[in-house]
């Protein structure tokens, strides 16, 4: 990417009101010297550290890489040891599909639907809810609103640009750019909603209203799912809203381009989240997976559903009862690929001093505590240093 005649300025920063005015011929020319400085790089080593910081000065994004229309992705994206194929993917089961409607039905309904939420907080990490009263209308305007803020003019969006994760708003490429060895092929912007409140002026106009709209039907959807996670752990339904798992909401809004090489990199890295529990709103396009039985294992779309899946605190505080699921996001050719994820969990806040061990009702001389009592901070600094590393963070926790 950056051959001896390379225009650093060429390939990064230019903007889409300039790109019109370039002529068809001179623009081939740019994108040429781009691929022609890939070339090299492969063959003869390059400056990490020069092309990663190249990636983070543009501001632009793994977006502006794609809108250069390189055919060949940097090698800073080029993961090691990379197997996405579809025979190292388990495609014969599905995770657990939870109809929540079944809730507002007589009899025995509720049991059941709390047997099911164990098994799969037991056996997966992850089930899939349908019937939870967030309108289809609200879920298209959500991804709609994280498009247009992603695929706006590149000067625009770079004003929101920042490595700063202490900002209540924030976009960047990669939270782990700098500790990473393999970059993703993805844009994220960050937004710590709750437990204070957020000036909605702080957030970008392109999404502003929709992100304060699909929040607070979030909110009152985590606080359903707190309640049956509690019955499950055969503890008071108010157990986990009480000891304030419900408290904070920090969202992460990813744009996952289209990729020129997708068997060469990842959309997001194998990783577990960091949260007490993950709402998750994904289009059509596919490409999650969850590492069930030694497997990776396709997330199907379903339309209308959201996917739910519980994090490390709520692994820690649970003491291994229920888990933290390892997952990912392939690269892919078509796209791009637009999802929203929504953690219960306290940020970097003062709120994030709260300290939270393993539920004393749930350990026993025979079960005995498996993690040390911690913050929520403690995690999400260890979890934010270590970056996607493959190492699931409560190793670093344990007694």
């Amino acid at each position: 990417m950056c051959g001896p005649n390379y225009n650093v300025n060429q390939q990064f920063s230019i903007t889409r009101s300039q790109r019109t005015t370039l002529s068809e011929r001179k623009w081939k020319k740019m994108v040429t010297t781009i691929e022609e400085g890939n070339q090299v790089e492969h063959e003869s080593g390059y400056d990490r550290q020069r092309e990663l910081k190249l990636l983070d000065d543009s501001k632009s994004g793994v977006k502006g890489l794609v809108d250069a229309g390189l055919s060949k992705i940097p090698r800073i994206f080029i993961h090691d040891n990379l197997n996405t194929s579809s025979s190292a993917t388990n495609h014969n089961v599905t995770i657990p599909v939870l109809d929540l409607g079944s809730l507002h039905q007589q009899g025995s309904s509720r049991h059941e639907t709390i047997e099911k939420v164990k098994d799969a907080c037991e056996k997966w990490g992850f089930f899939q809810v349908v019937n939870h009263d967030i309108p289809q209308s609200v879920l298209d305007e959500m991804l709609d609103g994280v498009r247009r803020f992603h695929e706006q003019d590149a000067e625009v969006k770079r004003e929101f640009y920042s490595r700063d994760i202490t900002k209540r708003v924030y976009y960047n490429t990669n939270f782990d750019l700098y500790t990473t060895p393999g970059v993703n092929w993805r844009d994220t912007l960050s937004c710590v909603l709750a437990p204070r409140p957020l000036d909605p002026y702080l957030l970008p106009s392109t999404c502003r209203d929709i992100i304060i709209k699909y929040a607070e039907y979030v909110k009152k959807l985590g606080l359903v799912l707190f309640e049956l996670i509690s019955e499950a752990l055969g503890l008071n339904p108010n157990y986990l809203k009480d000891i304030d798992c419900a408290e904070g909401l920090f969202m992460l809004n990813h744009y996952y381009p289209p990729c020129p090489e997708p068997e060469l990199t990842m959309g997001t890295s194998g990783h577990w989240d960091s949260g007490f529990l993950t709402v998750l709103l994904q289009d059509q396009v596919g490409g999650l997976q969850v590492f069930y039985e030694n497997q990776w294992t396709d997330i199907t779309p379903i339309p209308g559903a959201l996917i739910i899946n519980l994090g490390d605190m709520m692994q820690l505080i649970t003491n291994d009862k229920f888990v933290s699921s390892k997952h990912r996001v392939l690269a892919q050719k078509i796209g791009p690929r637009v999802s929203v994820a929504c953690f219960f969990r306290q940020h970097l806040q003062p709120e994030a001093s709260k300290v939270y061990g393993p539920i004393k009702e749930l350990v026993t001389e025979e079960n005995p505590a498996i993690y040390k009592d911690i913050r929520v901070k403690d995690l999400i600094t260890h979890y934010y240093a270590k970056g996607l590393d493959g190492v699931s963070a409560l190793e670093h926790f344990k007694l």
